[in-house]
């Protein structure tokens, strides 16, 4: 069992509000509001996506190279936590403050819209930047920003993305390389995405229904988390990691789930822990037909006996390499007596129609509450079988 690091602050932005007590609320009651219905993504046909509400802020004109949705996510979601940030910067030192962050489309919706100005006007916008689209600037340039000198990368594994960038945060702190670390991930919803999983089949222009006999595809969200991770003890820590590559296909999931399977196992060893010790598992659940069948044989073959679990997808989208980073999120306000004192549990909001075909799992039903085990796990799944879980728990 390795040293667990401390997740002592989180901001947040996804469909579901622009902070903390906004997601808390709206995540315990089950809101679907956030998944609208827009026109513009696909060519004669809508979308259903997760958007964040309202309008951001753009960056100092210091930073424009860098302007992009993408980062004005990843600032809102720094706006709550902007306090222990910079605590951790006078206490531990510039050089001492890393910067480890997830995406999968970077900015690309910058660039989709400086070509459109290019076609429609015969050159690209004064505003456009190359580097906004930069898969490896997200890091860097959080870590620009807060004028940090530590470590500061971005890891793209498409939807494990974040959870792999809390792992590499976990690393640098026993490495003894950092005392703090700024980590979780940023997504921003754009057509590069949208009209990828349409073509693949695997999007769906109603409301996503993961588990279900019906289940149709995915809704593409959007969204970022960031979490300060640090050495110093706090209420929360991430207790265990597990991650594998089954390499089963470029696209689809092993569907026998074993590559899953191990991925959980890995994150029990690491922490040290058994499965009936686990209180709450979030679920990747796409609504994919092939993601769920091979969760739920994973699911089930980890947790005989049952767990209370739950897909978070129709509340907020799939937000692709943030993803990981806002579930486990949501495992974060589940935990914490201040955003849920009554213990809620989020709840599987889907139609109720089981697949026959699918082991049965026990699916969170809206006023479930925690029961008496305090850890929670959290899984995703990428492209090319990359797979991760994570356990978050109180501070051993």
């Amino acid at each position: 069992m390795r040293r667990p690091a401390h997740l002592s602050a989180l901001g947040m932005v996804c469909a579901l509000g622009r902070s903390k007590a906004q997601v808390a609320d709206a995540l315990f009651r089950g809101d679907t509001s956030g998944l609208v219905v827009e026109s513009g993504w696909l060519q004669g046909r809508e979308a259903r996506v997760g958007r964040v509400p309202g309008e951001l802020a753009p960056l100092h004109p210091s930073f424009a190279k860098d302007d992009s949705r993408n980062t004005r996510l990843l600032l809102a979601a720094l706006d709550e936590i902007r306090d222990e940030v910079e605590d951790a910067i006078v206490r531990h030192g510039r050089d001492r403050v890393g910067v480890v962050l997830g995406t999968s489309t970077s900015g690309i919706e910058a660039t989709e819209r400086a070509v459109a100005h290019r076609v429609e006007h015969g050159a690209f916008p004064e505003s456009f930047d190359y580097q906004q689209q930069e898969i490896g600037r997200l890091g860097p340039f959080l870590a620009g920003y807060l004028g940090l000198r530590g470590p500061a990368l971005t890891i793209s594994t498409a939807c494990t993305s974040s959870g792999k960038a809390l792992d590499t945060a976990r690393r640098l702190l026993e490495l003894d390389l950092c005392d703090a670390v700024i980590t979780g991930g940023s997504d921003s919803l754009c057509r590069f995405t949208i009209s990828g999983f349409t073509s693949l089949e695997s999007a769906t222009p109603s409301l996503c229904n993961p588990m279900s006999r019906n289940r149709r595809g995915i809704n593409v969200g959007e969204g970022a988390a960031l979490f300060l991770l640090r050495q110093e003890p706090s209420e929360l820590a991430l207790l265990g990691v597990g991650a594998s590559s089954d390499a089963h296909h470029v696209s689809s999931p092993d569907p026998s789930g074993e590559g899953a399977e191990a991925t959980m196992r890995e994150a029990l060893a690491d922490a040290g822990l058994a499965p009936e010790q686990v209180g709450y598992l979030n679920l990747h659940a796409t609504a994919t037909p092939k993601n769920d069948e091979m969760e739920s044989r994973a699911t089930a073959a980890i947790f005989p006996e049952g767990i209370p679990c739950s897909g978070t997808k129709p509340l907020t989208g799939h937000a692709l390499g943030a993803g990981a980073a806002v579930e486990l999120a949501f495992c974060w306000l589940t935990l914490q007596p201040r955003w849920n004192p009554d213990s809620l549990l989020p709840p599987h909001c889907w139609d109720g129609e089981a697949d026959p075909a699918l082991p049965a799992l026990c699916l969170v039903n809206e006023g479930e509450r925690l029961g008496v085990s305090r850890i929670c796990m959290s899984n995703a799944f990428a492209f090319g079988g990359n797979n991760l879980s994570l356990l978050l728990g109180p501070t051993p």
